[in-house]
């Protein structure tokens, strides 16, 4: 089993910065990916950043030059820096480890975390 805890989430106001942190834990052997999710009231889940092992990166078009996600894979971490924030990136943050191996599980999957609240707001 692996356990995803995000952090750094809160109230910011317009144009403002945070930095969201992922901590995946448990046996870990591998990970392929990690990424981070939004979820608004309303409307679909939608990747926000993706960074692979390899050191490939994708991000939302909406978020291009604005965030930057980067990853300690010694320690299982994935960090997304978002700065000049804006009101409609006001969503719950999810982090998603794809496929990870466990020294104690018999299969290669996915895991989420349970959110972390970011509201842009003056």
């Amino acid at each position: 089993q692996v356990h995803v805890v995000e952090s750094g989430g809160g109230l910011v106001q317009p144009g403002g910065s945070l930095t969201l942190t992922c901590a995946a834990s448990g046996n870990i052997l591998s990970i392929y990916a990690m990424g981070w999710y939004r979820q608004a009231p309303g409307k679909e889940r939608e990747l926000v950043a993706r960074l692979v092992t390899d050191g490939s990166q994708t991000y939302l078009t909406s978020v291009k030059g604005r965030f930057s996600i980067s990853r300690d894979n010694a320690e299982n971490t994935v960090l997304l820096q978002m700065n000049n924030l804006k009101s409609e990136d006001t969503a719950v943050y999810y982090c998603k480890v794809e496929k990870a191996r466990t020294s104690t599980a018999l299969i290669v999957r996915d895991y989420w975390g349970q959110g972390t609240q970011v509201t842009v707001s003056s």
